[in-house]
C-alpha cells in the first residue's frame, strides 16, 4: 500500500511491505485429516496432539504421548459414528424409566436368588467399565467417534452398576456373595493391554453371553423391576456387542492374522482361569430359583431346564460371532467351549 510520507506536505510517498511474519509461524503446519468419517488417516502423528480433526494444525506444538493407540485399524469400526447416535438416543434415566415403587411380592427363597444374581451382574458391570475406561485415553482423538463410544459405554456400565444395586437392595436385606472364582476371571478382562484382544473377550465373547443372560432375566424375571432393568440393560450391551464385533471384522479383513492372536486369546485365558471353579455353585442355583419362581419341586425342574437352555444359547451365540469373523464351524465350537464358566 502507499500513504503520505509523515510530516510532509503530502508530495512524498512511501510503500509499506507486509511482512513475512504471519505466513512463517503457518510453514510446516499440516492439515490433521478431514472433519467427516471420510478424512480419518490410517495413523495419527502424535504431534497433532488434541487438535480437531481436519484442523490446521500447526507445527511446534506439544506431542500427545498418553495416546499409543494411533492406528485406525487399531481401534476403528465403519459403523462407530452410528453406533455414537444410537448410544446418544438410547439414553434413559433410571429415576424415571424404571417404577421402583411397583407393587410385587416373591416367596423368600426366591427373593434370595434374585438378590444373589443382582450381586453377580453388579460385579460383572463393575469389570465392564473399567476397561473401556481404561482405553478411552489411550485411542488418538483423531478417532473421535471411537473415544466417545467408549466414553458412553463407560456410563452405561455406571449406570447398570447402579439399577443392579438398586434392585438388589429393594427387600432391604444384605447383598449375595462373591466367588474368588469369578472375580479372577473378570480380573483377566481388566489385565488384557491390547484393546483389540480386549474388545474381543469382553464386547465379543463375555458381553455377548451376557446378552443371553439379560434376555434369560427379562423373560423369566419374577417381579417387573427385574424384567424392566434388564430389558433396558440389554439394549445398551446390544450396542456394546455391535462395535466389538465390527471392530474385529475391520481389523480382521485388514489382518487375516489377528485371528491366530484371537485364539490364542482365548486358549491363554482358559488356562489361567484352569484352577478357579468358574461360575459361582452359588449364582448357578439362584438363577435356577429365579427362572422357577417358586419354591416348589416341579418349579425348581422347570428352572433347570430353562437355565440348561440358557447355557446352550450361550455356545450357540459365541459360536455365531466367532464365526463372523472367519473362523471356521468347528474351531468356533472348540473356541466357544473353551469361554470362561462365569459367562462374562
Amino acid at each position: 500500500m502507499t500513504a503520505a510520507a509523515p510530516g510532509g506536505d503530502g508530495d512524498g510517498e512511501f510503500t509499506v511491505v507486509r511482512g513475512g511474519a504471519d505466513e512463517a509461524r503457518w510453514r510446516g503446519a499440516t492439515r490433521a485429516g478431514g472433519p467427516g468419517p471420510s478424512g480419518i488417516v490410517d495413523r495419527a502423528p502424535a504431534t497433532w496432539g488434541l487438535a480437531a480433526r481436519g484442523a490446521l494444525v500447526e507445527d511446534g506444538g506439544p506431542p500427545l504421548r498418553l495416546a499409543d493407540l494411533d492406528r485406525k485399524a487399531e481401534v476403528w469400526a465403519d459403523v462407530a459414528p452410528k453406533l455414537y447416535a444410537q448410544a446418544l438416543a438410547g439414553q434413559w434415566d433410571p429415576a424415571t424409566a424404571i417404577d421402583w415403587n411397583a407393587p410385587f411380592a416373591l416367596e423368600p427363597e426366591v427373593e434370595a436368588a434374585v438378590v444373589q444374581v443382582m450381586t453377580y451382574l453388579v460385579e460383572n458391570e463393575q469389570a465392564a467399565l473399567i476397561v473401556p475406561a481404561r482405553f478411552i485415553a489411550r485411542v488418538h482423538p483423531h478417532y473421535r467417534e471411537v473415544v466417545q463410544l467408549l466414553a458412553v459405554q463407560a456410563a452405561d456400565e455406571a449406570r447398570h452398576v447402579e439399577v443392579f444395586t438398586r434392585r438388589a437392595e429393594l427387600s432391604g436385606g444384605p447383598l449375595g456373595t462373591s466367588g474368588a472364582g469369578g472375580r479372577a476371571s473378570l480380573q483377566t478382562l481388566i489385565d488384557e493391554p491390547d484393546f483389540s484382544l480386549a474388545a474381543f473377550l469382553l464386547s465379543v465373547l463375555g458381553e455377548g453371553t451376557f446378552l443371553d443372560l439379560l434376555g434369560f432375566l427379562e423373560r423369566h424375571g419374577p417381579d417387573p423391576v427385574t424384567r424392566r432393568i434388564t430389558h433396558l440393560a440389554r439394549a445398551d450391551e446390544a450396542r456394546h456387542v455391535a462395535f466389538g464385533v465390527a471392530h474385529l471384522e475391520h481389523r480382521v479383513a485388514i489382518e487375516p492374522e489377528l485371528r491366530g492372536r484371537l485364539r490364542a486369546a482365548i486358549e491363554h485365558r482358559h488356562d489361567v482361569l484352569a484352577s478357579t471353579a468358574g461360575l459361582h455353585a452359588g449364582v448357578h442355583d439362584a438363577l435356577v430359583v429365579l427362572a422357577a419362581g417358586s419354591w416348589t419341586p416341579s418349579a425348581i425342574a422347570a428352572g433347570w431346564d430353562r437355565v440348561a437352555a440358557l447355557t446352550a444359547a450361550m455356545d450357540e451365540g459365541r459360536r455365531r460371532r466367532l464365526a463372523r469373523l472367519g473362523f471356521p464351524a468347528d474351531e468356533a465350537a472348540e473356541l466357544s467351549a473353551l469361554h470362561t464358566r462365569n459367562f462374562m
